[in-house]
């Protein structure tokens, strides 16, 4: 049954799934390492888990260009 769940969540999310993947990888890592443990491990999973999803939309991964316009926007750099 669970193997039937999985593979469907792989076939159609399969950006998010990945990106779940590695924050839970990584936030068990930090988990083992200690410090605002819940927190930090709940903010690694999201933000990886946001990663995922933009690239499975076809989206850049990181919105460097849009963050570079509105820092230009922002302290008027032109």
């Amino acid at each position: 049954m669970w193997i039937g769940v999985w593979e469907l969540l792989w076939e159609r999310h399969r950006g998010k799934s990945m990106g779940f993947a590695a924050g839970v990888g990584l936030g068990l890592v930090y988990l083992i390492c200690g410090l605002w443990d819940m927190l930090i491990f709940a903010l690694i999973v999201y933000t990886c888990y946001q990663i995922g999803s933009r690239m499975e939309r076809g989206e850049p991964a990181i919105p460097v260009e849009a963050m570079w316009r509105w820092l230009m926007d922002k302290w008027r750099l032109r």
